[in-house]
């Protein structure tokens, strides 16, 4: 038996631009329903936002992006995505540890993100922790939570 290839990417052409919002599209326009057409905001026009594609065996089934919020080390982390086809074959803990590793090598210090609730065990495990109260964020309830950076970078210089 095979073992699976479980690997994010960077979303550096066109193909991968197409994947990301395809699935962003599946998940939160038609699964969830959290938006009428599209789930694209300014922040996708953004060159300092970065998107990953998550890929199970090269077929692409996962999306996540990040981009900093200040010039003193806080990113965010939002759009995280898998369809439902690919989830629970280990698609998610590599997009958000590919989102953290890439904003902490690129001088972050803090990584903040809005979690639903049904998530937040799952973010406790890669490291992240709760930092606010539950609030509403496009018309459900969502969860800040927060991974120190620092400490990914440490990390990855061992």
């Amino acid at each position: 038996m095979k073992a699976e290839v479980r690997a994010p990417r960077l979303v550096d052409d066109e193909w991968a631009v197409t994947e990301h919002h395809r699935i962003r599209t599946e998940v939160f326009v038609h699964e969830q329903q959290l938006f009428r057409a599209s789930d694209r905001d300014a922040r996708d026009d953004d060159p300092g936002t970065i998107k990953v594609l998550g890929l199970r065996d090269g077929v692409a089934g996962g999306a996540v992006r990040l981009y900093p919020l200040d010039r003193h080390g806080l990113w965010q982390g939002d759009r995280l995505a898998v369809l439902a086809g690919a989830r629970g074959h280990g698609l998610g803990g590599p997009l958000v540890r590919f989102a953290v590793a890439t904003a902490a090598g690129r001088g972050g210090q803090r990584m903040v993100a809005h979690i639903q609730p049904r998530n937040v065990a799952f973010f406790r495990r890669l490291g992240w922790r709760v930092c606010g109260d539950e609030e509403i964020y496009v018309g459900v309830p969502h969860v800040p939570m927060s991974i120190d950076l620092g400490q990914e970078r440490a990390d990855h210089s061992r």
